[in-house]
């Protein structure tokens, strides 16, 4: 029994690992069953055999790019001793590394897809961007605590700040075919950081 349930997790794993990238790269709304089956190899049945629905689909493969690109992006922090030290590394990270998932950031992706009508959707991602919120808030109120970042500095506009440099320039970038925007962000949240370090 506990076989046949490993096979069907193994394969509801793999549907969702591949919706994932196609969600990401088409939305919502431009993903069609046809190219979900062919993505998967399986049959209408055999993806609606562990999933609800499209949304219910949608919804598993936005959670899971999100893991995944919390993963990437943690991993390389893990090493960096100090909050400030973080902050610099999630924002060269963003600047540096592609996606986790191909089709660019899940989250932008997702929260401009999902406003027009898919309310589970648009819950995911928002719950995902408050939880990249927090994860920054916190790391400049330790950095506060450490006496690594000036007591006056507000750990919402910062976190905000960073989180809407980062996607805005993404965009930008990829609207236009070039990396400009993210190198200039780069620059300019490094710079932001530097004026709120104590020295």
């Amino acid at each position: 029994m506990s076989t046949v349930l490993s096979k069907g997790e193994k394969t509801r794993d793999k549907i969702i690992r591949k919706a994932a990238a196609v969600f990401n790269q088409r939305g919502y709304a431009g993903t069609s069953l046809s190219e979900l089956m062919e993505e998967t190899g399986l049959e209408k049945g055999g993806i609606y055999r562990h999933f609800e629905s499209k949304e219910d689909l949608a919804v598993a493969a936005f959670d899971y790019a999100w893991s995944e690109i919390k993963q990437r992006r943690l991993a390389l922090l893990d090493t960096i001793p100090t909050p400030l030290g973080k902050l610099r590394g999630m924002i060269d990270g963003f600047a540096a590394k592609p996606s986790a998932v191909p089709g660019g950031c899940a989250l932008m992706n997702t929260a401009i897809d999902a406003d027009d009508g898919n309310p589970v959707l648009r819950a995911h991602a928002l719950e995902a961007l408050r939880e990249w919120l927090s994860y920054l808030e916190g790391l400049v109120q330790q950095g506060i605590k450490q006496g690594e970042v000036d007591s006056k500095a507000s750990p919402a506009v910062i976190a905000s700040i960073i989180i809407a440099t980062l996607e805005g320039s993404l965009m930008m970038s990829r609207l236009s075919g070039d990396r400009t925007a993210v190198t200039h962000a780069h620059e300019h949240l490094n710079k932001m950081l530097d004026g709120v370090a104590t020295k």
